[in-house]
């Protein structure tokens, strides 16, 4: 669907403001993206846009209607790993298993499919299925050396599943795994191999603060 000239432009400025705020100020990102949703809610760009900022506010219910209308506007199915895990916010895991199992999953680029397993294993651990979980995520893209995309994300959720099965080791050789493949610091896999091997980080100003502090009463 094509907008008068002015029209695009004001709807262009507001998702460009979404994206940039979407990670930092999630709730600006998601007022802006109301703004262009009432500017043009005929199209699909901006319907996805709108359901992108209603997830990262956990809007789930909103976000599952922005991107069911975005795709019935496409036609396409890469919006399909997030519209299940929409199913998941709302409490909703069985639904979420469902569509790893319909036919839009193999329509999937590599990248979309990878995210559906990401999907069902955190949908399998919501229902209290924590070994059937981590089968979920055994896969030859979990397997493999080679660093994708989605290779950090895999290898966290895969040891963040074994830890919560108590199996510590496995999990921190993942953890391990997971940072090796984070060049972009997407997870906080560092983190939690410090907390596993018992490293505890110390707020330096707070500690420079308290001397201070000390210095001060010791004087008086």
């Amino acid at each position: 669907m094509s907008l008068p000239k002015t029209l695009a432009e004001d709807v262009a400025r507001n998702l460009v403001m979404v994206a940039q705020l979407i990670d930092e100020d999630p709730e600006k990102a998601y007022a802006y993206s109301r703004i262009a949703l009432r500017l043009a809610s005929r199209v699909a760009a901006v319907r996805e846009a709108a359901g992108f900022a209603a997830y990262a506010t956990q809007k789930y219910a909103e976000a599952l209607a922005e991107f069911r209308a975005a795709r019935r506007m496409t036609g396409s199915v890469e919006l399909w790993p997030v519209m299940a895990d929409c199913e998941r916010g709302l409490g909703r895991p069985e639904r979420a298993m469902a569509m790893a199992g319909e036919p839009e999953v193999q329509k999937l680029d590599k990248v979309g499919q990878v995210e559906m397993r990401l999907v069902a294993a955190g949908a399998r651990r919501d229902m209290g299925q924590l070994d059937a979980a981590i089968v979920t995520l055994q896969s030859p893209e979990l397997a493999s050396n080679s660093v994708q995309p989605w290779t950090a994300r895999l290898r966290y959720a895969y040891a963040d599943a074994l830890l919560e099965a108590g199996r510590e080791d496995e999990a921190r050789e993942w953890f391990a795994k997971a940072l090796e493949a984070d060049k972009d610091g997407s997870t906080d896999a560092s983190d939690r191999l410090a907390e596993l091997d018992g490293v505890e980080f110390v707020d330096a100003a707070a500690e420079d603060g308290e001397e201070v502090e000390a210095d001060d009463e010791s004087r008086d």
